[in-house]
């Protein structure tokens, strides 16, 4: 199955061809020393593999590729793709992007090509040809590597044409794409194809890009099509390997938190293994690159890979402290923990040149093995391979379904008006927290996902309800499922135009409410939210909601305590049909959100991994029936290991009953004894 790796890979990004050959023994033997399996190479080497057009030269490649097979290493073979050499700019300009502001870029950096130019496409798909003819029945190549880390968007004249093809497959007519941009606003009425213009700064979008427009339909469009135009060249690259190779997986790497000018949901299909690229800022906490893990495990329901992290310094963020002993340990499982099934770093050799050469290395600038960073790296090496048939393939089942949708993401953040302060990721994260700290299995899904499959589905801020999918929402909860959305959802269709009639829109019903106005908090301010059942005042923040009951099953779970609209719904739930719909009309403080959060999960009866409090990390992977359990310490303080968690458990990690007293960054996998 092309979904399946051989083993847990545990290695990264190796660039040998950066030093010399007579070194490269020494580095493969360094690796052993730490059980690294694996290397990902050819991920930037176009130049080298193409010094002139047409003229290829594999020679340094195949040497790689060979003393790493013959090191009995798992090959990850990348397409170099993402950086172009010199001689293509100065031949072909068009492949070099034009940015936000409508400047053509010239030779430099990466990731900055067209994916609209012709001569890009062309000379892509002739390398990866080359390539894939070359290297496609290697054995120990275990994955290919398509480009790397797309995004970014274009704004050139081929991308212009290509937009307006791409509209009038999807509108057909210009009298529906008037509509749907609603462009008699501002006397915007198309009347040729040829009119419409990419929205850059110059036209109809303003700085910072992906967050200001006039017409929201076009730039919600030009989103979607440099998405799916990103795509199709991923698709041409991925068809051109399998004319030569259709057994081996195929992915390329995702990364940031999330790309916003990427939806990865659409593009999940096309990945045989999802890849994610992870690197937490130092002050980051635990919570948010466990909630993207768990939407990189999400996309296909299966174990992904930790594409690239680092095991100590990254050279990019503005500080750049040092892991601290042990939790470079703790990080790289916490991605285990959630799903993956690799453990990859950038990068295994430090450069000595470049803009990277700071970035954290297995083999760093010293060379020597006796470093704090290099036996940590070791002791992730042989733990992983102690464990790797154990949790290799295993899943991480999970009742509660939290949305996030890149297209209420584009959009929430296009609105004019109301609030400066929108913030899809940040309004997601609050409630992901609430089943993070509660170790509550979560599955980070996608609006056209399967909700039967889950007890509790939350929806933060569902702004834009594309047709059917409130339908989808009212069968779901009438046939007993349970149902929390928040403020500026239900507001508008596909197209960013609102639904009229009052909101939440379509999911007026199933909500039994109505909302006559929203209020914005200016900074600072805050509106007390007061609970009916126990009198419990909390702060609401953001915007508030004056919220109608127009159901006679629906009732206010909390009432705003202070304004004009003291004594308004805040909160409400609604029995509808055999299940409950939740609205929380503001941004609720986090322990105000606990509140409700404890009143909805045993509603929906949804409970946590383990009964008692502890702020450790607690996640479950099954195999074949064998429930494991990940224990992370992601604070530099020493915890205690819940007892229901020591008396019957075996850690896999010793073969013993687990030490209750954890060390800070300290870890514990567990299996139930029979």
């Amino acid at each position: 199955m092309k979904n399946q790796l051989p083993t847990i890979l545990y290695g990264g990004d190796y660039n040998p061809e950066q030093w010399p050959e007579d070194t490269w023994n020494d580095d493969i033997k360094v690796f052993k020393q730490a059980d690294i399996n694996s290397a990902t190479v050819n991920v930037f080497s176009w130049a080298l593999l193409e010094p002139a057009e047409g003229q290829y030269n594999f020679s340094i490649l195949d040497k790689i590729i060979e003393k790493l097979s013959a090191a009995d290493f798992k090959i990850v073979l990348a397409t170099s793709t993402a950086a172009m050499p010199a001689w293509m700019f100065k031949k072909y300009p068009d492949v070099a992007r034009v940015d936000y502001q409508g400047r053509r870029h010239v030779f430099g950096q990466r990731h900055n090509f067209c994916p609209s130019s012709p001569n890009y496409q062309r000379l892509a798909q002739k390398l990866v040809a080359k390539l894939a003819e070359r290297y496609g029945d290697n054995p120990h190549i275990v994955a290919w590597h398509i480009n790397n880390e797309y995004g970014g968007n274009c704004y050139c004249e081929n991308c212009q044409r290509a937009f307006q093809k791409w509209l009038q497959q999807k509108y057909q007519t210009l009298d529906r794409l008037n509509q749907a941009w609603n462009n008699n606003v501002w006397s915007h009425t198309i009347y040729h194809w040829d009119e419409i213009v990419v929205p850059n700064e110059l036209g109809d979008a303003w700085g910072p890009e992906g967050s200001h427009t006039i017409v929201a339909g076009l730039s919600l469009d030009y989103l979607r099509f440099q998405s799916a135009a990103l795509q199709n060249l991923y698709r041409m690259e991925k068809r051109t390997i399998e004319k030569y190779d259709d057994h081996t997986p195929i992915m390329t790497n995702f990364h940031s938190t999330p790309n916003k000018m990427i939806d990865y949901q659409a593009w999940a299909g096309d990945q045989d293994i999802i890849a994610y690229d992870s690197y937490p800022a130092y002050d980051q906490p635990a919570y948010q690159p466990a909630f993207l893990y768990d939407l990189m495990r999400s996309l296909k329901h299966q174990p992904f890979m930790l594409m690239e992290s680092t095991p100590s310094q990254v050279n990019w963020q503005p500080y750049s402290p040092l892991k601290r002993p042990g939790q470079v340990r703790a990080t790289e499982f916490q991605a285990v923990a959630h799903g993956a099934d690799t453990v990859q770093y950038f990068q295994l050799k430090q450069a000595i040149g470049g803009s990277e050469k700071f970035h954290g290395a297995v083999i760093s600038h010293s060379q020597r093995t006796d470093t704090r960073a290099f036996q940590e790296v070791a002791h992730i090496g042989h733990d992983l391979k102690r464990l790797s048939t154990k949790i290799l393939g295993s899943k991480t089942p999970a009742k509660v379904g939290l949305i996030f949708d890149w297209n209420n993401f584009w959009s929430y953040e296009y609105v004019a008006g109301i609030s400066q302060d929108l913030d899809y990721v940040g309004s997601v994260l609050d409630y992901y927290r609430q089943f993070y700290e509660r170790h509550i299995p979560t599955d980070v899904i996608s609006v056209d996902d399967d909700f039967s499959q889950y007890d509790l589905i939350v929806a933060p801020v569902l702004y834009m309800v594309k047709q059917g999918l409130a339908e989808k929402i009212n069968d779901y909860v009438a046939a007993g499922g349970h149902f929390l959305t928040t403020y500026m959802s239900g507001m508008v269709n596909e197209s960013d135009n609102v639904y009229t009639g009052g909101y939440p829109g379509p999911l007026s019903k199933v909500l039994g409410i109505w909302v006559e106005e929203t209020d914005a908090m200016t900074p600072g301010k805050t509106t007390q939210v007061v609970y009916e059942k126990d009198g419990l005042a909390t702060d609401g923040h953001y915007l508030c909601d004056l919220i109608h009951l127009t159901s006679d099953h629906a009732r206010a779970v909390a009432k705003y305590g202070t304004e004009f609209y003291a004594g308004v719904p805040a909160i409400t739930e609604n029995q509808y049909g055999q299940g409950t719909a939740w609205y929380v009309g503001s941004r609720i403080d986090h322990a105000g959100l606990s509140h409700l959060m404890d009143e909805v999960l045993q509603v929906a009866d949804v409970s946590g991994l383990i009964t008692t409090p502890t702020d450790l990390e607690i996640t479950k992977r099954v195999k074949d029936g064998h429930e494991i359990y990940f224990v992370l310490n992601m604070r530099d303080e020493e915890r205690q290991l819940p007892a229901e968690l020591v008396d019957g458990w075996t850690d896999l990690l010793t073969d013993e009953q687990p030490q209750p007293k954890m060390k800070g960054w300290d870890l514990r996998v567990l299996g139930k004894n029979n």
